[in-house]
């Protein structure tokens, strides 16, 4: 008599795949970056006298700290991939990092409505050659910080390969619930950065070549409000993963649709969230008058559907309908 271990029917709960991997690294060396920046902006506003310069290095520390954040949930969520003590692994971390990161995005918005108030109030002198040379630095920093995380943002290719015992190769196609929101988080924060810059340049130039100085606090206004904007959608799409909000209709109909193909079977419970980026976990109750074992149920799900960890639950119908 053959004996089995339990280790046979074990399986891995890391989802993590190559393109996050990749993420890491781009984020990284935009982190690297920023904090470079920051240094030599403040080493040169002391150094110089220049308060412009000093203050735009103070910014770019609130970035760095945005970016060093991403960078940790990257690295916590790879290093305890495999820590049992997560039930189902650490895919979530990546949108707690997405969170964290629009909430300091909202908070960085608030902050220049502020100041474009406290400039209306009280006007200040601007040395607009300083102030545009340190817009420009930042626009050039930010602009390539931009390029770097928009390859993986905009280019992100869900296909991969995962293997356990009721999950094949997957592939899927770009769509809102793969996204890696912590990659977004830290692409916003560029893309805000950048675009206060640009916002700056052009209200600065107005001031100087044109004596409209009222532009640089409402330029502000109107980054801000665009800014927030990126921060509430990206607070949603992470409240809804960290909530445990149920996948697409679309998603659930084909799993309904391919388990009902069957006309014997019918489904009385079915709860489909997602786990990790690329990864689905699915609970589902089935009525049939001859119930199988979970294998054969997993078998009709396609694997498309990246549903990595699927639990079955079969009650038996004794009735004639």
């Amino acid at each position: 008599m053959h004996t089995h271990s339990v280790d046979e029917w074990k399986h891995s709960h890391r989802f993590s795949d190559t393109q996050t991997q990749k993420a890491e690294k781009r984020t990284l060396i935009v982190m690297i970056l920023t904090i470079v920046t920051m240094v030599a902006e403040i080493a040169a506003g002391l150094a110089f006298g220049s308060v412009a310069l000093l203050a735009d290095g103070l910014h770019m520390g609130s970035h760095a700290t945005a970016l060093g954040i991403n960078v940790f949930a990257y690295i916590y969520a790879r290093k305890n991939a495999g820590n049992p003590d997560f039930v189902f692994g650490t895919g979530k971390v990546n949108a707690l990092g997405g969170y964290t990161g629009a909430i300091l995005l909202a908070i960085f918005a608030a902050g220049m409505v502020w100041e474009g108030f406290s400039h209306l109030v009280h006007p200040v002198d601007i040395s607009f050659n300083w102030a545009i040379g340190v817009a420009v630095i930042g626009l050039v920093v930010n602009g390539v910080s931009v390029l770097l995380l928009g390859v993986d943002e905009h280019g992100h290719d869900h296909g991969h390969s995962h293997s356990h015992a009721h999950a094949h190769d997957h592939s899927h196609s770009d769509c809102e619930e793969h996204k890696d929101l912590n990659l977004r988080s830290a692409y916003l924060h560029v893309m805000a950065d950048a675009l206060t810059s640009v916002l700056a340049i052009a209200a600065l130039l107005a001031g100087k070549y044109f004596g409209a100085v009222w532009l640089d606090p409402l330029m502000g206004f109107v980054g801000a409000a665009l800014i927030l904007s990126w921060s509430f959608g990206l607070i949603k799409e992470t409240s809804s993963r960290l909530l445990d909000r149920q996948a697409p209709q679309e998603v659930r109909e084909a799993v309904a649709s391919h388990i009902e193909a069957d006309t014997d079977n019918r489904i009385y419970d079915l709860h489909i969230w997602l786990i990790a980026p690329n990864a689905y976990a699915a609970i589902i109750g089935i009525v049939t008058h001859n119930p199988q074992k979970p294998e054969h149920y997993k078998a009709l799900i396609p694997d498309t559907l990246n549903i990595k960890h699927i639990t079955i639950e079969t009650e038996r119908c004794d009735g004639p309908d």
